[in-house]
């Protein structure tokens, strides 16, 4: 183990002691109401379980806590809901249940259809959920949902800068049924304590606690179980509270997740006529496991883990693009608690490690107090060189090891503060960031933020010549502050952020440095009393300028941008974008118009579709510095035959013109379809196909007339839960040119299998 390992491990080490020791906070348990009048509810504990079959036939049912959900909180404000819903909760020791009853009056309109576990397509359907606030902070909560068929979405919902944020990575393992009646649907929940993080207390707890239905028809209703102030810019402050679970327990609350990952590739030598060759073939046993060492406190760990990503990433256009892109992250070990390390800027991004070889990580609250540290090795080494017109990137073949530490102090019930710090070094490597940032909410009304960091780095000599970056170490510092006002009718905002040239965060994605940028905006928005044509419409501004840090201080961009925006029947959202922009780009100085369309509508439940684009306006041709002009549409379908078959298509136009002529015409298919036999079993295929056609008379460099590829994945999934699952899957791509056609590149066949032993 390196001396910069060691020294990760033990800052990781004494976090976890400090942790364990010293963070101690006392919470005051209310006995009736809240503060603000909001009602307490107590819930029962229950000796025996419940059998979770949708049916709500166990006597244990007739104990449990009963309340109904009597405000339509969207598109209505507080007003009748269309559909009578009820919400039961109760708790052993072991685990919490809920269950809905769903009345509808006209039970052959529910929407329902079977998809794999956190399908975003299944927030089409007919949706009931509970949210817990665990903690009782107002800042963060648990999401669980599911639709009539038993489908589950589970996720951490948060306040980060003042907007309330979901985040579907995270993943917990829990039991659901749901079941159709003549009168409705009815669902059932067994959510074990082990998948929850939760206050230490001797006795009873407090509990934020929302409970949701969505009622897709004309359009979409949103249920609550209490009014929301729409004159309020928080969610989670309004929540009713829940007081009870003085017995829950954990338990050993360990999980052992180990895995088998096998994959194979065989790749042409040569392109179009080469013959095939086994260039990659693998077996690997991983062992990631978590440990719940408080209710609250909980410690990862992998060794030769199983970092793989079996989901294709969506297909993005980097053809005449200035930075580097950005890609979700969804691999377990770094979601769990990813959002403990989310500021405004993007100091942690986790997919920049690519090869990990083991890992330890701690995340958890201790009343006001939230601590989130890890450790990892990565056996490559992903940089990206920011500036401020443009990015560059590269991957070297050398080991680094990679630290990262996140503290946050609550203060009062709506504000926190925090400290930040990364490192990564790597022979006479290394880059470090460090820094501190608030979020305060003094009012109803109004928020602050601001975060400040400041970096240190040295890049070994021939990356530095090699990328022209500066030799030695060197250093730069970035800071943002951002106040917004938000009431019922009325937002508005006001920012500035500062990035210098020399400022690295290579644990991060920041692919833009050397920058000042101010920005302001407003928006109106009107609403309906629910029975309107339009749900609600919205006008808005903003304003903003960018400068160049150091150097010549020259403008570099000076955009203003209008909007309008609505909500109407089927489903439907309509937004149309204009403006004026202003840009320096190198020796080149443009002036120019743009305008963006965006509608969408679902006319039936198994029917999606919507179209988007740039209408034909000003750009820049960032190869060569020309002014050019861009034109991009992409309209999108996606369709449910019955319950079990899913198909989405989406087709992409980019083309850009120089001086009249075309530069490139690039088009983007992508297609998916997937039958999902049951709750756990789908067979899924991913085509992906590009064509991009160019004028090579406008090219400085030597470039493909015509380039195309093809990417195709076959994918079998048999999941039990989040970690217990079977792949079987095959992938390839084809490539072509103006002098041959789609020939296929390489084929990967991959088999992986995981198991969850829940302690």
């Amino acid at each position: 183990m390196s001396r910069a390992a060691l020294k990760s491990l033990i800052v990781v080490s004494l976090l976890i002691s400090f942790a364990i020791a010293q963070l101690r906070a006392d919470d005051e348990i209310p006995t009736a109401t809240t503060a603000d009048g909001r009602p307490i509810h107590m819930v029962p504990l229950i000796a025996a379980g419940v059998r979770i079959d949708g049916e709500l036939d166990e006597a244990a049912w007739g104990t449990a806590l009963v309340l109904e959900l009597n405000y339509e909180v969207w598109p209505g404000e507080n007003v009748e809901p269309p559909a009578r819903t009820e919400v039961l909760i109760a708790y052993s020791e072991s685990h919490l249940y809920v269950a809905f009853r769903a009345y509808d009056p006209e039970p052959s309109a529910i929407r329902a259809h079977l998809n794999d576990r956190d399908s975003f397509d299944t927030w089409a359907d007919d949706i009931v959920g509970i949210v817990f606030d665990t903690f009782d902070d107002e800042r963060r909560a648990f999401g669980f949902y599911i639709n009539p068929l038993g489908v589950q979405i589970d996720q951490t919902e948060s306040e980060a800068g003042g907007q309330f944020s979901n985040d579907m990575s995270w993943d917990a393992i829990w039991d659901s049924k749901g079941r159709v009646y003549d009168w409705g649907y009815a669902v059932e929940l067994a959510i074990p304590f082990s998948s929850l993080r939760f206050q230490r207390a001797g006795g009873d707890q407090v509990w934020g606690f929302d409970a949701i239905r969505w009622y897709p028809r004309n359009v979409r209703h949103r249920i609550g179980v209490f009014p929301r102030d729409r004159n309020r810019n928080c969610y989670l402050c309004q929540t009713i509270k829940l007081i009870g679970f003085e017995e829950a327990t954990p338990g050993r609350n360990l999980e052992i997740a180990p895995t088998v990952t096998a994959a194979r590739t065989d790749e042409r030598d040569e392109l179009p006529g080469g013959e095939f060759e086994r260039t990659h073939q693998d077996a690997e046993v991983g062992l990631t496991a978590r440990w719940g060492m408080t209710p609250n406190l909980m410690l990862s760990t992998a060794v030769n883990p199983d970092f793989s990503q079996v989901e294709a990433d969506a297909m993005q256009l980097d053809v005449n693009e200035p930075f580097a892109l950005y890609f979700p992250e969804r691999r377990p070990f770094f979601t769990e608690g990813a959002d403990f390390f989310r500021t405004w800027f993007d100091v942690v991004y986790t997919r920049t490690m690519r090869d990990p070889s083991w890992g330890l990580k701690l995340t958890g609250k201790e009343g006001a107090n939230a601590i989130g540290a890890y450790f990892v090795r990565d056996e490559m080494t992903n940089l990206i060189f920011p500036g401020s017109e443009g990015s560059d990137s590269t991957s070297l073949s050398m080991g680094n090891s990679s630290s990262v530490f996140r503290y946050r102090r609550d203060i009062g019930r709506n504000s926190s503060i925090g400290l930040m710090a990364t490192d990564r070094e790597a022979g006479d490597y290394y880059n470090r960031v460090y820094g501190a940032d608030g979020f305060f909410r003094h009012t109803s009304h109004d928020t602050f933020m601001f975060q400040f960091l400041g970096s240190a780095t040295r890049y070994d000599d021939a990356t530095a010549a090699e990328f022209d970056q500066p030799q030695g170490s060197f250093g730069g510092t970035a800071y943002a502050v951002r106040y917004a006002h938000e009431t019922r009718n009325w937002s508005a905002v006001a920012g500035y952020h500062s990035l210098d040239a020399s400022f690295r965060a290579d644990l991060g994605f920041i692919p833009r440095t050397g920058i000042r940028y101010y920005y302001v905006g407003a928006e109106r928005r009107w609403y309906s009393d629910g029975n309107g044509f339009l749900s609600d419409w919205f006008v808005g501004f903003d304003w903003d300028e960018s400068f160049n840090v150091g150097g010549d201080g020259n403008l570099i961009e000076r955009e203003f941008e209008a909007e309008f925006g609505c909500s109407g029947p089927m489903q439907s959202f309509f937004l149309i974008t204009g403006g004026r922009r202003r840009q320096n780009f190198g020796d080149l100085s443009t002036v120019h118009n743009f305008m963006e369309i965006y509608f969408n509508f679902q006319p039936t439940g198994f029917l999606h579709t919507g179209i988007g684009g740039w209408l034909p306006g000003g750009w820049i041709d960032y190869e060569h510095g020309r002014e050019a002009f861009r034109n991009t549409i992409s309209p999108w379908v996606r369709i449910n035959i019955g319950r079990n078959l899913y198909l989405y298509v989406q087709h992409r136009i980019t083309s850009l013109t120089v001086g009249g002529e075309r530069l490139f015409l690039a088009n983007l298919s992508e297609a998916r379809i997937r039958y999902q036999f049951n709750l756990r079993t789908f067979f899924r295929v991913v085509l992906q196909y590009s064509d991009i056609r160019r004028n090579t008379d406008l090219y400085d460099d030597l470039v493909d007339r015509r380039s195309n590829d093809l990417f195709t994945q076959l994918l079998f999934s048999y999941k039990i839960n989040p970690q217990t699952v079977l792949f079987i899957g095959y992938s390839d791509n084809y490539f072509g040119t103006q002098d041959y056609r789609l020939v296929q590149a390489d084929r990967t066949f991959f088999v992986k299998l995981g198991y969850a032993w829940v302690l």
